[in-house]
């Protein structure tokens, strides 16, 4: 009996004294697709598409899911260096959308209007291109769930406000 307590409190004293085991990321899981944008501004003989990657990108860790979109892009580069004036308006807009047949219903969603000024930034040479990644967006979710993006661009001057690209979702998790 004394054996059988003795073994029992060293089983217990290891288990408590025994190093917490590092959380581990949730491994996330990221579809990209590409498209070539058309400045509807602009109506000159320079090339003016700007090619858009948008990488969106979801995990789950228990019972909560995790998205975020990476936005990569070339733009055009016959704009003035450092044109404030190419965008009204450019934001990115991340979600989490419950998977199932026919439409998955969209459980959580986040603006991120930070990319504007990146879009208009360029080098000392005029070129444009850089990359943009959203903070991270989390939802409980119980099913499948995916990361979805969606990319809002209002053009200066083109009087048509805010024009929707819509970008691949994550595969489900």
């Amino acid at each position: 009996m004394r054996k059988t307590i003795c073994t029992a409190v060293a089983m217990l004293v290891a288990a408590v004294t025994a190093p917490a085991a590092a959380t581990a990321a949730p491994a996330y899981k990221c579809a990209s697709s590409t498209h070539d944008i058309d400045d509807s501004s602009y109506d000159g003989p320079w090339p003016d598409n700007w090619t858009i990657t948008v990488k969106a990108c979801a995990a789950r860790s228990g019972g909560a899911v995790y998205a975020y979109a990476e936005v990569r892009w070339e733009g055009a580069s016959f704009y003035p260096v450092d044109d404030p004036t190419i965008f009204d308006g450019a934001k990115l807009r991340v979600q989490i959308k419950q998977s199932r047949q026919g439409t998955d219903p969209v459980v959580a969603e986040r603006d991120f209007p930070g990319l504007e000024a990146r879009l208009e930034d360029s080098t000392s040479s005029g070129k444009r291109s850089g990359t943009y990644r959203s903070a991270t967006i989390s939802h409980r979710a119980g099913g499948a769930a995916l990361g979805d993006a969606v990319l809002f661009l209002d053009w200066h001057g083109d009087g048509r406000g805010y024009g929707r690209h819509d970008f691949t979702a994550s595969p489900t998790v």
